[in-house]
């Protein structure tokens, strides 16, 4: 099939891994994936964002450029964006057909079968061809129910892996379980069969990914800890990440089976979303700033050994939500700034989502109030990496060197994700060296 597609992506690695996954079933169909500023394109593939309004403006504003760049070619839409407004996308010119977050098994078959068979026959029986096109181009090794089997590749050193998608948990701020559906994953067998397909790559690291990837297994029986030693076992792949947690899902179990000696590296994205318990409870999060405190520390007790490097810990925290007054901004900054002290904070302004409890109060805050409390954790923030940066100097860890920056040096990243340049040699690339921090 001699056609061109381009494939664009916005959102989180989550979409990432799933947008990568759509290109490899539509290029061994036969298709050519290009930048979407290529000329002579027949089908544009977005794979949208709805975590803030922003985002999904974002997201219609990037279709409606598509289709003034290119009007010949259809445009096929999925993610949470389509999912949440639909009716909003189908009304742009120049889209197909729009995806929800239960039918994206369907979406490399379609476009197949529009691709093969032309917009007035990519119906039922256009759609069974390229089913059976993609089935034979083995696309994602889809399962039986609504999950979505996905995981990056194309990067030499890094692979993004899908474990789990949707959320049970419903916080007050968030419309992820509307756009995302229920928690739910594939099984253990099936994520180890994509794990050795990306260690025959010659990829090294995987990034477990999921929406809210510490509820692995709810839907199949199986725990995160079972899967985290399934992982462990395949060869080839010798480092894993955990893209994001949650806190109460980060179990003493898991720390301590990491703590033994396991291929997950000291690295951790955990939500925490507010230091200051009257706001947690406003949120409706399942835990309490002591019991977030006491999880970070539990886990550098045991991970932090004499000598050894610092964890990393990327923490997320949303300012602004409805009824953060000052003070309580000021308990978020000290508690961040004092008790836990991550390498990173991921800072989110609080953004109103349409259908959300916390959309419907009366005390929202201002915009310029937003602001000036992210500036201010912005600071802390390169405040805080500084410091992680000088406690880890004269450590030793493991670097897998992934690139050759412009400067020509080989940069790749540190078992507990610091930036390392060292002078570029020749095989450096894809390999993992002991260096002294």
């Amino acid at each position: 099939m001699n056609k061109k597609v381009a494939l664009i992506t916005l959102g989180c690695k989550l979409n990432y891994a799933e947008t990568s996954t759509y290109e490899r079933g539509l290029v061994k169909a036969g298709c050519e994936a290009v930048s979407w500023t290529e000329t002579g394109i027949d089908l544009f593939l977005v794979n949208t964002c709805s975590v803030t309004e922003h985002s999904d403006k974002k997201s219609r504003n990037i279709i409606r450029k598509l289709h003034r760049t290119a009007p010949q070619a259809a445009i096929v839409v999925t993610g949470c964006s389509a999912q949440l407004r639909r009716e909003a996308i189908e009304a742009i010119d120049g889209v197909a057909k729009v995806f929800g977050a239960a039918q994206k098994n369907e979406v490399v078959p379609y476009c197949l079968a529009l691709l093969r068979l032309g917009a007035a026959k990519s119906g039922a029986a256009g759609a069974k061809q390229g089913k059976a096109e993609q089935q034979d181009a083995e696309a994602g090794g889809q399962l039986d129910n609504d999950f979505f089997g996905a995981y990056s590749s194309g990067e030499r050193t890094r692979s993004f892996l899908k474990v789990q998608d949707g959320c049970d948990y419903k916080c007050h701020y968030c419309t992820v379980p509307y756009a995302r559906g229920e928690s739910r994953n594939a099984p253990i067998h099936y994520i180890i069969s994509q794990a050795e397909a990306i260690a025959a790559e010659g990829i090294k690291e995987i990034v477990i990914t999921g929406v809210n990837t510490g509820d692995f297994g709810k839907s199949t029986g199986e725990s995160f800890l079972d899967l985290l030693k399934a992982l462990d076992k395949v060869s080839g792949i010798e480092r894993y990440r955990i893209s994001s947690i949650e806190p109460n899902l980060l179990t003493e179990e898991i720390v301590d089976w990491i703590a033994r000696g396991s291929k997950v590296l000291p690295h951790f994205h955990i939500p925490l979303q507010s230091g200051c318990d009257t706001i947690l409870s406003a949120m409706g999060r399942r835990y309490t700033t002591a019991d977030f405190a006491a999880k970070i520390a539990y886990i550098r007790k045991r991970l932090e050994k004499e000598g050894r490097q610092k964890v990393f810990f990327g923490i997320d925290v949303i300012v602004g939500f409805p009824g953060e007054t000052d003070e309580m901004f000021r308990t978020t900054y000290d508690f961040l700034a004092n008790t836990i002290k991550p390498a990173f904070i991921h800072i989110f302004p609080y953004s109103r989502r349409p259908g959300t409890p916390a959309a419907e109060r009366r005390d929202q805050i201002q915009d310029s109030v937003k602001t000036a409390r992210v500036e201010a954790l912005e600071a802390l923030c390169e405040k805080l990496h500084n410091e992680f940066i000088l406690a880890n100097k004269g450590k030793e860890s493991k670097v897998l060197f992934e690139l050759k920056s412009k400067s020509g040096a080989a940069e790749g990243w540190s078992e507990n994700y610091i930036r390392v340049s060292v002078p570029y040699e020749e095989g450096i690339i894809n390999e993992i060296r002991k260096v002294t921090l």
